[in-house]
């Protein structure tokens, strides 16, 4: 059992030489008696640019009270937060995976100053999962996040269920004319009916799910839906719960060890989640001082079922498993068949066993949103790892559900996502070409973009799985498609992606988990030596100073 904690927020409070502190902290309304309990950070990532956000203010006032409830002192403070989907498309998207590395140092910067005994985070969009989590590993004090919970979905021109996604991907059909302005509007009027992050298995349900499984969110926390009161009474207890742990001293580092990554990624697989997880919980192990490479997940990827039926790749949303019992159904199914370490500490007090001991599996009553393991979506490697002569340091693909796992073709090549939107609008990729976009790597983006503008003109306009693409970017976990991302070294550094030209035959390959220039090494070195670095994009601001510290993203796009 870990030491009781000195408490950190008597540096500020304790002893006649903090007279002064103390009286600014009378000044928003602390007593006598508060100054000798614990101080618990409120972190609230509130705004009101994106429906993923926009109640969370309700959700912390919850907090607020479960931490004096529970014997302690809140105190809120605000942090930003990026909309992937309006970001998604133009150069605002830049700001989206910077967002993370300001997330974590805003929280750190508060908690860290005010020396705060303990934290509950609240977000809701995807970068403000791993961006929350990375500033607990920092800190190291006393951590709970939660999840703002996910939207409900709405209801299509023919009564079926729509979210973001499907106006993506309508835009294309409308390109393509199989659909008119009329459709193109309803749609757009249903997809976001409400509060909450975007609903099908995307990267803010990815992440929140992979958190409740590392042990750092209470149970259920991933799926509960946004606008219930399921989700306002976890508020409420995970502000209760805080305080325990800051009384027993339990921290995210003793949570977040190799075990409970394992069990995090195994989770994402499970479900079917996005790449954009591959990124994240390598920046969350960079945080905590846990050893995790690009081989720790494809080891897992090897064997690790997919068997939920959700979105992109399937039929359903994070709502319709909440009501087959939410991800505590999951997990323990997944723990009695042996995929997961029980022993793992969460935030409970409890080890994830605990936790899950009185829950019945997700296959105790007859439901069609998760496979069985005898009849699973795909029996293994939903997303691969692939190297060669494009990609040295390591990519990334998804592959759940796709019926053509390989291509080969010719290379039609963009300086940008801007100028491959063009050319789909103009329907000049056909069947059998290889997308290659660059120059949206980390440093070139810099940003290190989504193209899930890009992918969803393509599945609308017919060509998910005949055409392959391949970028420095990233892919929104709406994406599906015989894509990959993250390839590393980035054009912008010189990497071989920089050297491809139009026509150049390449070959993807998931099942050999391979990515080839078919060039002679001779050739692919005389480019090389022709290359020249280019000058950065930006010179000022956030994006100038994270492109001039990030890591490669095979390192997870760290600035740390």
């Amino acid at each position: 059992m870990p030491e009781p904690m000195q408490r950190k927020s008597l540096t500020t409070t304790g002893g006649p030489g903090r007279a002064p502190n103390r009286a600014m902290l009378r000044g928003v309304g602390f007593t006598d008696d508060d100054f000798n309990k614990p101080v618990i950070g409120i972190a609230s990532l509130f705004s009101d640019i994106t429906p993923c956000n926009a109640h969370l203010d309700r959700l912390a006032l919850k907090g607020r009270e479960g931490v004096r409830a529970g014997g302690g002192v809140p105190q809120t403070f605000g942090a930003p937060t990026v909309s992937d989907g309006i970001s998604m498309g133009h150069m605002g998207m830049r700001y989206s995976l910077v967002s993370r590395e300001v997330i974590a140092d805003c929280l750190e910067t508060v908690a860290g100053a005010m020396n705060h005994d303990g934290l509950v985070a609240f977000g809701g969009c995807d970068k403000n999962m791993p961006g929350c989590v990375m500033a607990m590993a920092r800190l190291n004090i006393p951590s709970i996040f939660v999840y703002g919970g996910s939207i409900m979905p709405g209801v299509g021109p023919h009564g079926e269920d729509v979210d973001i996604v499907s106006i993506f991907e309508a835009v294309g059909k409308f390109q393509a004319g199989k659909i008119d302005s009329k459709m193109l509007h309803k749609v757009e009027c249903e997809s976001c009916p409400g509060h909450g992050s975007c609903g099908g298995m995307y990267t803010a349900n990815t992440m929140a799910s992979a958190i409740e499984a590392m042990g750092l969110m209470l149970p259920y926390g991933a799926s509960n839906p946004a606008v219930t009161a399921a989700k306002e009474r976890e508020a409420l207890l995970a502000g209760k719960a805080v305080v325990g742990l800051v009384e027993k001293n339990i921290r995210p580092r003793d949570i977040i060890t190799r075990k409970s990554l394992e069990n995090a990624y195994t989770f994402v697989l499970a479900l079917g989640g996005s790449t954009n997880a591959v990124l994240h919980l390598m920046a969350i192990a960079l945080e905590a001082g846990v050893s995790w490479t690009l081989d720790d997940f494809d080891r897992l990827a090897g064997k690790v079922p997919h068997l939920a039926d959700l979105k992109p790749g399937g039929k359903h949303v994070m709502f319709d498993l909440y009501r087959v019992g939410g991800t505590p159904a999951v997990l323990r199914a997944l723990l009695d068949k042996g995929y997961l370490h029980g022993d793992c500490p969460t935030v409970t007090g409890k080890t994830l066993a605990e936790n899950l001991a009185e829950v019945p599996s997700v296959f105790a009553k007859p439901q069609t949103v998760v496979h069985t393991f005898e009849k699973p979506m795909f029996s293994h490697g939903i997303h691969v790892v692939l190297r060669g002569n494009l990609a040295p340091e390591g990519s990334i693909a998804k592959v759940a559900g796709l019926k053509v796992r390989a291509i080969t073709g010719p290379a039609k090549v963009f300086d940008g996502e801007e100028a491959c939107f063009q050319a789909i609008q103009a329907q000049k990729i056909v069947a059998g070409d290889v997308v290659v976009i660059r120059g949206e790597g980390p440093v070139g983006g810099p940003g290190m973009r989504e193209m899930l503008s890009i992918t969803g003109a393509l599945m609308g306009q017919g060509l998910g799985e005949s055409v392959g693409l391949i970028t420095d970017g990233r892919f929104s976990g709406g994406t599906h498609g015989l894509v990959v991302g993250h390839v590393a070294p980035e054009a912008w550094v010189g990497g071989p992606i920089a050297l491809v030209q139009d026509g150049d035959s390449i070959t993807i390959d998931g099942d050999k988990k391979s990515i080839t220039l078919n060039i002679s090494d001779a050739e692919l070195q005389a480019r090389k030596a022709k290359w020249k670095a280019p000058a950065p994009r930006v010179e000022r601001g956030v994006l100038a100073k994270y492109a001039k510290l990030v890591r490669s993203a095979s390192e997870g796009a760290v600035t740390g």
